[in-house]
């Protein structure tokens, strides 16, 4: 009954009802919010705190920005059904802030827009050394063809690209990077354009955008069904504290696919991408899973430019759920018929 007052006080206020609204659309900073409210970011701040204890919304610090987003009060899907009826949502308020959160949408893809611009060459540079990207996601998603892939964290995130490759696939989406700037990229391409009548909707919904490092994870031990880390290993200084890491956080039976280049001499990545480490061979990927306790089930090379894409795919116990006619799936059978 408390539980239900308080979700009951923190909904008597216009303002607080208004940016409930909001965050069942899309997840906002405090200043996009006061930008669609007109307020003041204290004044926002304080209805915030009061949704925030009822559990109707949380906080998130992301470098020096405050997200919020819907809370975990069970009594929140009554009021997604509640809110999305003809009266609330055709009312001349809701019309008015919805307009303001379009602005709010453009201004995202515009950021996005700019970074990309002043970024793709140097992006270019280095897609022009490999294959086509498409080459590369259509194996990966090869290899992982109709798994559901339960919790799936995507390290490294970046633009978000992972999570729209194979977050269709998952029922809950962590999307992790270390720079604020990436993650509102991946906003704005992710979250950015949500209509309950889209699978992007679906797809924002259970998606969660974090801030952290692959050296020390903001996630509880055997949380995660399954990993992903797409061009991202190459910038650990010790590649096997980052798999002993993802290790910790993957429960038994889980999937780990790490998709990298294979050793080269391209010192330029080095010293002009940051990249600390230039490729991998398929021993020290073996040795560091063996380390991490990771089975390596498959391995895919792909050749075709002046570097070698790699892909491996390993699993803390087994991979039963690999669809059947996968490489994965054949190669595990292969593996324990010779047991």
């Amino acid at each position: 009954m408390n539980d239900v007052l308080t979700i009951f006080r923190a909904l008597a206020d216009p303002t607080r009802i208004r940016i409930m609204l909001l965050l069942l659309k899309m997840e906002l900073a405090v200043g996009e919010l006061a930008q669609i409210l007109d307020q003041s970011q204290p004044r926002i701040s304080r209805h915030i705190r009061i949704l925030d204890e009822a559990g109707l919304a949380e906080r998130r610090k992301e470098g020096s920005w405050v997200f919020l987003r819907p809370g975990k009060a069970p009594q929140l899907e009554i009021l997604r059904r509640l809110f999305r009826s003809d009266d609330v949502i055709s009312s001349d308020q809701a019309v008015s802030d919805e307009a303001q959160l379009s602005l709010v949408r453009k201004t995202r893809a515009e950021m996005a827009e700019r970074y990309f611009e002043a970024h793709a060459e140097e992006w270019d540079a280095i897609r022009s050394l490999h294959l086509p990207e498409n080459d590369v996601e259509q194996a990966m998603l090869a290899l992982l063809k109709d798994v559901n892939l339960g919790h799936m964290l995507d390290i490294g995130t970046g633009t978000g690209r992972m999570v729209e490759l194979f977050g269709p696939n998952s029922e809950r989406v962590t999307a992790l990077d270390k720079s604020p700037e990436m993650l509102r990229l991946a906003r704005a391409k992710l979250l950015g354009n949500e209509s309950d009548q889209t699978n992007q909707a679906a797809l924002a919904r259970k998606t969660e955008l974090k801030l952290g490092d692959f050296n020390n994870l903001p996630i509880g031990d055997g949380k995660i069904d399954s990993v992903l880390l797409h061009q991202v290993l190459h910038y650990a200084q010790q590649p096997e504290a980052v798999l002993a890491e993802v290790s910790r956080v993957v429960r038994d039976g889980g999937i780990v696919m790490i998709t990298d280049f294979a050793p080269h001499d391209r010192e330029e990545l080095r010293t002009a991408h940051a990249h600390a480490r230039l490729g991998f061979s398929d021993d020290s990927m073996k040795r560091w899973f063996a380390a991490s306790q990771i089975e390596m089930v498959q391995s895919r090379t792909l050749d075709g430019g002046k570097l070698t894409v790699k892909i491996w795919v390993g699993r803390k116990s087994n991979l039963s759920q690999i669809h059947p006619g996968s490489d994965v799936a054949a190669n595990l059978s292969q593996k324990r018929a010779s047991l």
